[in-house]
């Protein structure tokens, strides 16, 4: 049974994107702990497939968190179409742990969502999974809690303009270049990537970016895909776009799976504060709970005005002036329409625009040995790690080469390859 302070050492975070450090997650107590295989970003496939290959091990690092925070149950949540996968797994779950089957909508994978469809319960406006008894964990998470050792690689599905999507294993600190190539590279003429997804992730045109320890997929595309000019917009033209168009519809409210849940967040009035001075705090104190999950610019928006981003500008803009909701006592309760306005992913995959590709991400064969890997010190939440090395060095795969500062939130960093550090800066970067 792995301790709560070797996993911290082993440099555990969450690997579904967030990256909190895990050894923090699991000093709590909870009544349950939840496994998130939901994945609903559409075209990623990586939870599913570790759990195809490896659900000994993900289970044993499920059990083993299990009785950390000493929860009465277990749950691993999946969804239903996956049945396979479901077969594959229940003979194998020991007591006090269950299967919880989920619907194939957007986005059952936030963890609001997740423990919602889960226990029932509804985490408050501003809270954590915790404030209802619950402490919720990423597939690739528990895998590395199973492993008992320093995490230096990672799991991501490679998917979209590719000769061949498939889920890969390689080195932390690879190139997003290097995972394409071990996908039978773009099949597209000067390619770019959405970093986690497409929904909730970023764009990169550099390829020589390195994957992180949060790197959960690589969606390829073509420089002229209307996705690439929707993440291309700055924030100037969003503003006067919205601010000229928006009509008050109220769609992307009546969509907002947080707003579904009860919380106090409405996207359309915050668009106001595109077009009216006056408009008031009021409009979009509420943003504050926005979950980002986009499906307010995505899918509900007929005018193609962008309410996730007016939504998350001011959220940055009240988090750096201290500007808190002051959400009232009373237990939060769902709208009636919560089950009704779930977005299916095929619905989704068709508006994006990502018919034409694929969606499988199976799990390829062997692994890749780089010549170099570039490890940025800041790959989780909290404060950059600091380096515990310097140029020149020789390490080995595993050995520490960075650390939390005393008191920081953070995590510890290893060499994902064998060699001699090459350089310190915001990263450490190893040549073979």
């Amino acid at each position: 049974m792995s301790s709560v302070e070797a996993i911290e050492s082993w440099g555990v975070v969450g690997a579904g994107g967030g990256g909190f450090p895990t050894h923090v997650k699991l000093r709590a107590k909870a009544e349950f702990i939840l496994l998130n295989a939901a994945e609903c970003e559409p075209l990623l496939h990586k939870d599913k497939e570790l759990l195809r290959v490896y659900p000994d091990q993900v289970i044993a690092g499920l059990r083993q968190a299990q009785s950390l925070v000493g929860a009465r149950e277990a749950v691993i949540g999946i969804k239903g179409k996956y049945k396979d996968v479901i077969e594959l797994l229940r003979p194998k779950l020991p007591e006090a742990m269950r299967l919880a089957e989920l619907a194939d909508s957007y986005p059952s994978g936030d963890e609001f969502i997740l423990v919602y469809d889960v226990t029932g319960r509804i985490i408050p406006p501003g809270k954590i999974p915790l404030a209802v008894g619950c402490v919720v964990i990423n597939v690739e998470t528990a895998l590395n809690i199973a492993r008992a050792a320093p995490v230096t690689r990672k799991f991501l599905t490679v998917a979209g303009a590719v000769a061949r999507p498939v889920t890969v294993e390689v080195p932390v600190g690879v190139t997003f270049a290097e995972a394409i190539a071990m996908a039978g590279g773009a099949t597209v003429p000067d390619p770019v990537v959405l970093v986690g997804g497409v929904m909730m992730g970023r764009l990169a045109r550099d390829l020589s970016e390195p994957v992180t320890k949060t790197t959960g997929g690589l969606i390829v595309l073509g420089a002229d895909h209307p996705l690439v000019h929707r993440y291309s917009l700055d924030w100037s033209a969003i503003s006067r776009i919205g601010a000229s168009a928006c009509d008050q519809c109220s769609l992307c409210t009546e969509l907002c799976p947080r707003y579904l849940l009860g919380h106090p967040i409405e996207p359309h009035k915050a668009m106001r504060s595109l077009g009216f001075n006056m408009a008031g705090e009021a409009n979009v104190i509420g943003t504050q709970f926005c979950c980002e999950c986009n499906l307010c610019t995505m899918i509900s928006c007929p005018e193609d005005l962008d309410p996730k981003n007016v939504c998350t500008q001011n959220k940055r803009r009240l988090a750096a002036e201290g500007q808190r909701w002051a959400v009232e006592a009373n237990p939060v309760r769902p709208e009636l329409h919560l089950n009704n306005r779930r977005v299916p992913i095929g619905r989704l995959i068709r508006k994006l625009g990502l018919s034409a590709f694929k969606n499988v991400g199976p799990m390829a064969n062997g692994t890749h040995a780089p010549k170099r890997v570039t490890l940025l010190l800041k790959q989780h939440a909290g404060a950059p790690a600091e380096a515990a090395v310097r140029a020149g060095d020789t390490v080995k795969v595993g050995d520490v080469i960075a650390r939390p500062a005393a008191d920081k939130l953070g995590a510890v960093l290893h060499a994902s390859i064998a060699g001699r550090v090459a350089a310190i800066t915001d990263s450490i970067v190893i040549e073979a």
